[in-house]
């Protein structure tokens, strides 16, 4: 729906100024903040337009107005289009995602660590299979009680697994010089799909080690079919300090807690940038603005900030972008 720009900035200063303190917006007020070069009563006018749109609704009469899901629409709109990563809180997201050492798991689950502290509101991660992405190496090394520990190296960091077999120390460096002679370059997808076919060709050189392979290709196969999901709850506490919105928190609270409604919230449209749904839209509970966690161009898993309708949209869109660019960069610099 088209504005003018007047309209457009009484709407944005209207949901900026709910978010910051709660506070109702007036004509007079936007008088004494806005340099609009109108008079109080056009400005009521004004405001009285953007309710009959149903941008903005009154508490009670002549009272300020607060804007509606609809209004929390239109802002988020404008402001995704010019959202800038500036949020020099999120440093560490740069280090840990530079860092090609640490576990995969780690290296996401750190990511939605920093952005649920830097943001004060809940953060949640849903991984996605692992099949997009490509391998560098492989190091298989024997435990004690019949267990063998694997960890394997892609370009994102290492997916780590503890396997139930047992196996000689010589067993598990064969298996790794094999997987990784056969495999570097190739996508955890396609080591899946093929081994099989690796298997019959090459059966004199790979029987010795046969089951620690068939073995980590099970665990593969299981880890892929998995919606790994990890909810970082620092600033849980923080929405329940926030006395104007208690039911708005219980239900962010009690979705923090329900898997399935984790994982519906942050589906993405795949459009690869930040995307909002905004609560009391469409029913839903709380608002989400969420982001996909994409390496070496695929999507690896999905991250979202989890509040009432009444949140720091612009801070958190701010936080998400350092994640989306940073990521984007360390792939141009590989």
């Amino acid at each position: 729906m088209e504005l003018s720009e007047r309209r457009k900035a009484i709407l944005c200063m209207a949901v900026e100024d709910y978010i910051k303190d709660c506070s109702p917006i007036t004509s007079g007020g936007i008088k004494d903040r806005a340099k609009l070069d109108c008079s109080t009563a056009t400005l009521r006018n004004e405001l009285n337009t953007l309710e009959a749109m149903g941008f903005l609704r009154q508490l009670h009469t002549s009272g300020g107005r607060i804007p509606t899901p609809q209004g929390y629409r239109f802002y988020v709109e404008n402001l995704l289009s010019s959202v800038t990563a500036s949020n020099s809180e999120l440093e560490n997201v740069r280090k840990l995602i530079s860092s090609r050492t640490n576990s995969l798991t780690d290296i996401v689950s750190g990511i939605a660590k920093i952005v649920s502290q830097a943001t004060n509101y809940p953060t949640v991660v849903v991984m996605q299979g692992l099949d997009g992405l490509i391998l560098n190496d492989f190091k298989i090394i024997p435990l004690l009680e019949n267990k063998v520990m694997v960890l394997i190296g892609t370009m994102a960091g290492y997916i780590t697994d503890t396997l139930d077999i047992a196996a000689t120390a010589q067993e598990c460096n064969d298996a790794s010089a094999y997987l990784t002679k056969n495999f570097k370059g190739e996508t955890i997808g396609a080591m899946i799909e093929n081994i099989e076919e690796y298997s019959l060709g090459m059966h004199g050189e790979i029987k010795a080690f046969q089951k620690v392979v068939d073995t980590l290709i099970g665990g593969l196969k299981k880890l892929n079919n998995q919606r790994l999901i990890d909810v970082r709850r620092e600033g849980s506490a923080k929405l329940l300090e926030n006395s104007s919105d208690i039911e708005g928190a219980k239900k962010v609270l009690k979705i923090l807690d329900d898997e399935k409604e984790l994982t519906g919230a942050l589906e993405l449209s795949g459009n690869g940038g930040i995307e909002v749904s905004v609560a009391e839209e469409d029913g839903s509970d709380c608002s989400v603005i969420k982001a996909p966690i994409c390496f070496e161009g695929k999507q690896l898993a999905s991250i979202g900030v989890i509040g009432p309708q009444r949140m720091d949209y612009a801070g958190i869109a701010s936080a998400l972008k350092v994640v989306i660019d940073e990521l984007n960069q360390t792939k141009r610099e590989e």
